[in-house]
């Protein structure tokens, strides 16, 4: 029942966001000496409240916490060491660091959320009054206070001698709420009803005295043209490039051109307004304390915040802080809607979601008198918390491509469709084209488009929209194709040449011209062609064939030496005998196997190795290929076959 009433909460995005929030219930279990211990499941240190399940509540010794919360003082990082100790499961997680006070609240289960609406009230001008006024004697409003250990010791001040049957919840202004009660319903209910309260008060105070910072969206002739090729794209791209110099990894950005932040960023101080904080203190974790204000050029304000934050860490530093990045993880785009950057699809979509939230409580508190987030000594102690600067030291090294931005050509099967998986197990984004449906493949790190890539306006419109999605470009897999038919020149046809050159050539040279500026604006940019071993070692009746592939290798030479100039590696893998792929169907394989004299198991394997060659297997090439260990490789060709004597 805890965990199932905490799903219910964390589902409600406007109560719990990425994490935010933690629950408990009080309980006994019995030790391995048939002694009954009180114990207090507290929410898991990592876990989410939208997918919690029973695992995730970490089990401590309610009589230890309570006589923790007795100590004059406590370190965060002591605290959580003796959070660990007071743990009675070892493979349970981290207790949340709020088990103290959750301890202290002397209800079976207690609730607690960083509900948008009471946030929002308590952020905004008489913010406390209102509050206390809305709740009477049923809620205790409390001041705002770092979590963990004085948290705890402050709401046991404010209630010692509390009658607890009376009080149905506490506020802890900018900084969400609790409610608590001897069931689960009980105490779920109490969270609902309370917020329900502060929800139905906000709106019907920025109704009347609303503005247009409340009422206001995009007139239908207001903003850019999102389909402009060498306007935002391009220009998000060198934004996304400059941004993770800045931070010193590649980085991911995103334009969100949604009729609400479209009104956000046409505000006349919609960049004052950006600048002053976040909904929540623990939202500068994600997203930084406060955001970016870009113009028409990006770049000068991207310096701006550089300098801001810089200035912002000194002014609040001491020799025990280690400093973060100074790169911005929101912005405004004036005109144009918000931008948000970070490391991966996770994290921005954690932005995002933050950003979306912040500038809806942004209006709606600026309705009713004005937006007034916590000073930046606050935000700071929360975004520079000695809990938060020891997870640093133990970071994991990222995955290799993390940051990095590919686009993969006939995605939806064989060589395309493993690359898509194998470039995504390695942490990069994937812009993924096909002209057919990709079933099975779209995900946060996977941006499926439908695209017919001989026709060059469809090539550029779905790569701005990628790039509108993800920031930028790093990588290219030029791999979409197909295999004719066999034919001899005697038999050949006008229009299977034809349709060759354009699939297996022609399209190449499209998707590579449209992608050369952005990869100019890329992390290690690189390009990859798939071709064949029909090019060193063509056969009789694939001329049609072969001869595209071999018009492609020229072209990825030319482009080596057109592109090495600018930073971009050209590279060309020469796979054969891929026989999981699309191209190769039961009556080709069956024709080939027979020109050569053999029967299919032979023809599968025969190549120097007497190994069969998968899809999977061309994807790591490329994969690698695209990556560091060939950083000082380009115009190079690479056959992934297994060996083919008349190759070697």
């Amino acid at each position: 029942m805890r965990a199932y009433t905490s799903r219910l909460l964390g589902q409600d995005p406007s109560l719990v966001l990425h994490g935010g929030g933690n629950t408990s219930v009080k309980g006994g279990l019995a030790d391995v000496f048939g002694e009954t211990r009180r114990v207090l499941f507290v929410k898991g240190s990592g876990w989410d409240l939208k997918s919690i399940g029973a695992a995730g509540f970490a089990p401590t010794d309610l009589n230890y916490l309570l006589r923790l919360a007795e100590l004059e003082k406590l370190s965060d990082s002591e605290m959580m060491r003796q959070l660990r100790l007071a743990t009675l499961d070892p493979a349970a997680p981290n207790p949340s660091v709020e088990a103290i006070l959750h301890a202290l609240i002397p209800h079976r289960y207690v609730d607690h959320t960083h509900a948008d609406a009471v946030v929002t009230l308590s952020n905004s001008p008489g913010g406390e009054g209102i509050l206390r006024e809305l709740y009477g004697d049923e809620v205790l409003v409390l001041p705002y206070i770092m979590p963990g250990f004085i948290l705890a010791r402050q709401v046991a001040a404010a209630t010692r001698g509390a009658d607890w049957s009376a009080l149905r919840g506490i506020v802890l202004l900018q900084h969400g709420i609790f409610s608590f009660h001897e069931d689960a319903e009980g105490s779920y209910e109490a969270m609902i009803e309370l917020v329900s309260r502060a929800e139905t008060e906000l709106l019907r105070r920025a109704r009347k005295h609303g503005t247009a910072k409340f009422q206001g969206t995009p007139t239908a002739d207001s903003g850019t043209d999102h389909g402009t090729p060498t306007s935002l794209p391009l220009q998000l791209s060198r934004l996304r490039k400059a941004a993770g110099e800045i931070h010193g990894t590649p980085m991911l950005a995103r334009l969100d051109a949604s009729p609400e932040a479209r009104a956000f960023a046409q505000l006349e101080d919609c960049g004052e307004l950006i600048r002053r904080g976040p909904l929540t203190p623990d939202h500068s974790l994600h997203a930084k304390p406060f955001g970016a204000v870009f113009d028409e050029d990006p770049l000068p304000g991207l310096r701006e915040f550089e300098q801001e934050y810089l200035r912002y860490f000194h002014d609040h530093a001491d020799e025990h802080h280690r400093y973060l990045d100074a790169a911005p993880r929101y912005g405004i785009w004036r005109g144009n809607g918000m931008v948000y950057l970070a490391l991966n699809c996770k994290r921005l979509e954690i932005v995002a979601d933050i950003s979306a939230h912040t500038i809806r409580a942004i209006r709606l508190a600026e309705a009713i008198g004005g937006w007034r987030a916590l000073p930046r000594e606050k935000l700071f102690e929360v975004e520079y918390w000695e809990l938060e600067q020891a997870k640093l030291a133990k970071a994991r090294s990222a995955p290799e491509l993390q940051g990095r931005i590919t686009l993969v050509t006939g995605a939806a099967s064989g060589i395309g469709r493993a690359t898509v998986e194998e470039l995504r197990s390695r942490g990069a984004s994937v812009i993924a084209l096909d002209i057919r449906e990709m079933e099975g493949l779209d995900s946060p790190e996977v941006l499926c488009l439908r695209c017919d890539v001989t026709d060059s306006d469809a090539v550029q419109s779905v790569l701005n929209e990628g790039v509108l999605h993800f920031g930028g470009l790093d990588i290219l897999v030029s791999n979409a194709g197909n295999f004719p038919s066999s034919a001899s020149l005697a038999d050949m046809t006008d229009e299977a040449w034809e349709q060759s050159m354009q699939l297996n050539l022609g399209s190449h040279m499209k998707v590579l011209r449209a992608c050369l500026p952005l990869l100019e604006n890329g992390f290690d940019p690189a390009v990859v062609f798939v071709a064949s071993k029909n090019v060193p070692a063509p056969g009789p009746g694939a001329a049609a064939y072969s001869a595209a592939k071999a018009g492609l290798t020229q072209l990825a030479r030319v482009a080596a030496l057109e592109a090495g100039p600018l930073g971009i590696r050209v590279n060309v893998v020469h796979p054969n005998a891929v026989y999981d792929t699309g191209i190769w169907t039961e009556e080709v394989l069956g024709e080939r196997a027979r020109r050569y004299d053999m029967d299919v198991e032979q023809y599968k394997t025969s190549n120097l190795l007497g190994l069969e060659v998968s899809s999977r297997d061309v994807a790591a090439s490329i994969a690698v290929l695209a990556g560091a260990a060939f950083s000082r490789t380009t115009g190079a060709q690479i056959p992934v076959d297994g060996g083919n004597e008349r190759v070697v």
